[in-house]
Formats: structure tokens, C-alpha cells, sequence
């Protein structure tokens, strides 16, 4: 794993692998589900007993948080299969990989306390959306 500190590594570690937050999944917080990276760092799972392939690439492999910090994505066979399946929620979870890789953690995180689930919309970040607005009355000034 990489090494991240403070409120804002746990809060990563809350983020699965793929792109799924699992700090809104009802099956975690219902305890139906131990999540996706919990519990590995502190021993208490054993990351060879996974199934889940992206798990291993990131969590054991390559030691990334997500597949956001990956050099090979968006061209990895392992996570585009598991995006490939049916189902709304595969493609929420690809956008929120690619939000990650465009605009970071934090940025991530601070929207997902508005979603309802492990899923949600993704909106330019308040900054960044101020700083486009500026740019552009500044060249239209010119």
C-alpha cells in the first residue's frame, strides 16, 4: 500500500479498488461485507485468500491504492473485464477511477458525501470549475 497518513489515507482505504466506495455500501455498513482493502494492513485478512483479481493486482502486486494510481490504466485486461460486465453501477465505477486519476483523492472524497451509495455523480471540483471560469474571462478580455 502506499503510504498515506492521517484522516485522508483512511479515507482512502475506504475506496475499493475499482472505484467503488465502499464507505456508502449498505452490505459494509450493515457488516455483510468486510470491504474491499479493510483489515489487510492490520493482518487480520490475508491478502492471498483473495478472490477479487483487481485486489491483487493493486493491493498485493503493485502496491497502489487504486487502479487510478496504475500506469498501465486504463489499458489493464483485468479491469476493463470487470467494467465490461452489465450493470450501471460497473460504469459509475470506471468514472470514478478516471475522476481519481484526473483530479486526485481529495477531490474524490469530497464528493462522495452526497451519494447514497457505493456510487454516485461526479461534478468538476468547485475549484477547479472557478479557476476555468477566471481563465476564460481572461482570454475573452484580451
Amino acid at each position: 500500500m502506499s503510504d498515506l497518513d492521517g484522516t485522508l489515507g483512511s479515507q482512502i482505504t475506504l475506496i475499493g479498488c475499482c472505484g467503488a466506495f465502499c464507505g456508502k455500501c449498505r452490505q459494509l455498513t450493515e457488516g455483510i461485507c468486510k470491504g474491499c482493502k479493510l483489515g489487510y494492513d492490520e493482518g487480520m485478512r490475508n491478502i492471498n485468500a483473495a478472490r477479487c483479481r483487481i485486489k491483487l493486482c493493486c493491493f498485493r502486486e503493485k502496491k497502489i491504492q487504486t487502479c487510478s494510481d496504475c500506469p498501465e490504466f486504463p489499458g489493464c485486461r483485468i479491469i476493463h473485464d470487470f467494467y465490461g460486465n452489465k450493470g450501471y453501477k460497473y460504469g459509475k465505477y470506471c468514472e470514478s477511477i478516471e475522476f481519481i486519476k484526473k483530479h486526485g483523492y481529495q477531490d474524490f472524497l469530497e464528493q462522495t458525501c452526497t451519494w447514497k451509495n457505493e456510487y454516485g455523480r461526479l461534478e468538476l471540483p468547485a475549484r477547479k470549475s472557478a479557476d476555468k471560469k477566471k481563465k476564460r474571462s481572461s482570454e475573452t478580455s484580451i
